[in-house]
């Protein structure tokens, strides 16, 4: 009897021991995938799970990640049995990519990607992390390759762009989404650095002589058209001006001969005009002090003016 309590506490032990070794509590944001004697079984949700011990073994992943040793970025290999599905960001060093216009800059980029499938990110990459983060290298160098230095600072999403589609038709075999491509830094070297910012001087200065150019030109334009529009007023001003004055003389002529009846003739009357001008117009030309000399007809169109006057005085 107590042979047979004895052995049937020892074999409740043991499957009480069997029970609690097969036992799998997996968190929320872990997936295990189980192989049976060396064949996929299944893959454990999160939760509480049972497994047949010695018979069900936890598949290992082998996950590479980059540990600060040193002060360098060293890059570590381990294997896991639990595949965390949380996006995960693998930040790559910078590496040396030669551009279409052949300058060597060092591209430094991040890649955001999230376990999707367990069981291909298992079966389908040997290493999982080493093969996203050696594709993404690779599309990087074809990229950018593609792209003159110039282009290279302007095109970063474009490149992004690029990169995520590349790295989504790889990770759907592998089990893998691939969320957002980065490029964080593009380092070139100092002496093109200098180069590039020379040229920018130069086309600020380039920018800044075309404005003022415009600028003067504009101005030049302006000036212009107020000289015209002045030029404009002033004749037609002159023009006026002479048209008041030629209705002035002949109202003055129809005045002298009607004061003169049949007795005047008209072109001495025009001469008597005449001579009123000059007398106006005699003490301003020898302002300066230059000489003068009056032509000879001057004197008979004075006399004609004279005559004229003493004739209408006579006559009032």
């Amino acid at each position: 009897m107590d042979v047979m309590l004895i052995i049937a506490l020892v074999f409740t032990v043991l499957v009480l021991a069997l029970v609690i070794k097969g036992l799998m509590i997996v968190q929320q944001s872990e997936a295990v995938v189980i192989e049976r004697l060396g064949s996929y079984q299944k893959t454990l949700s999160p939760g509480i799970n049972w497994i047949i011990p010695f018979v069900d073994k936890p598949r290992s992943i082998k996950v590479r990640r980059y540990q600060a040793i040193g002060g360098e970025n060293v890059a570590v290999v381990q294997e896991e049995t639990r595949i965390d599905r949380r996006e995960t960001v693998l930040d790559f060093p910078g590496q040396s990519v030669i551009t279409a216009d052949n300058v060597s800059v060092t591209v430094n980029g991040a890649l955001y990607f999230q376990v999707i499938d367990p069981e291909r990110a298992v079966y389908q990459a040997e290493n999982l992390i080493q093969a996203i983060e050696i594709l993404a290298k690779t599309s990087l160098r074809s990229e950018v390759g593609k792209m003159e230095l110039d282009k290279l600072f302007e095109s970063r999403q474009e490149i992004n762009d690029k990169l995520q589609i590349v790295m989504d038709e790889a990770g759907n075999k592998w089990g893998v989404k691939v969320t957002r491509v980065e490029i964080q830094d593009i380092n070139i070297p100092a002496e093109v650095e200098d180069a590039m910012r020379k040229q920018m001087a130069a086309e600020r200065e380039r920018r800044a002589l075309v404005l003022q150019a415009s600028g003067e030109r504009e101005a030049a334009i302006a000036r212009a058209e107020g000289e015209k529009r002045s030029n404009i007023l002033v004749a037609e001003g002159e023009r006026e001006a002479a048209i008041l004055m030629a209705d002035g003389q002949r109202q003055a002529i129809d005045k002298v001969l009607s004061a003169g009846s049949d007795r005047l003739d008209p072109q001495l009357v025009v001469g008597y005009l005449l001579g009123l001008e000059y007398l106006k117009t005699l003490p301003d030309i020898g302002k300066e002090g230059d000489r003068i000399f009056l032509p000879y007809e001057a004197s008979s169109v004075l006399g004609a003016v004279g005559s004229i006057e003493a004739l209408l005085k006579g006559k009032v």
